[in-house]
């Protein structure tokens, strides 16, 4: 990049509000965090799975079920994170994050591993917290803010 693109950018970033400006940078954050995720286990999948596999080898979950689950996550975490970085399709991949934290919630409880929830928790209401901010989306390819979803007054 460029010294002017790397002026141009700031100045952009300089130019959203607080509100703004916050969502751009979890939005980020939470994108680099999932797709590093899921980059660093694509190269070594054989031995991911391999270790998800047995680490779940007392649990009631069949093997296959959990070969698979575990041979698709990365990719999953991946294009989340490049979703998300990118900011196309924001809503859907948030969505799709916290079904990915809700399904490792429930494995980490099989498993009784208390203090790995409670950190899975931390992301779940982060993410809640960028779908809630929706519409202050910016920098992204998304082409219009979400509509509001919220519920007509009941008067």
């Amino acid at each position: 990049m460029t010294a002017s693109r790397l002026t141009i950018l700031f100045s952009t970033l300089m130019n959203l509000n607080n509100f703004e400006l916050a969502f751009v940078l979890g939005r980020l954050l939470l994108g680099v965090n999932f797709l590093m995720h899921g980059l660093v286990r694509i190269p070594k999948l054989p031995v991911f799975r391999a270790g998800i596999v047995k680490e779940f080898a007392a649990t009631p979950l069949p093997e296959p079920l959990v070969g698979l689950f575990a041979t698709v996550l990365p990719f999953a975490e991946a294009g989340i994170g490049l979703l998300l970085v990118l900011g196309l399709f924001t809503r859907p991949a948030l969505v799709a994050a916290m079904l990915v934290i809700v399904s490792l919630v429930f494995g980490s409880c099989l498993l009784e591993k208390w203090t790995l929830v409670g950190d899975q928790m931390v992301y779940g209401l982060y993410i809640l917290t960028l779908v809630l901010h929706l519409q202050r989306n910016r920098l992204c390819l998304d082409r219009v803010s979400p509509p509001s979803t919220a519920l007509p007054s009941s008067h």
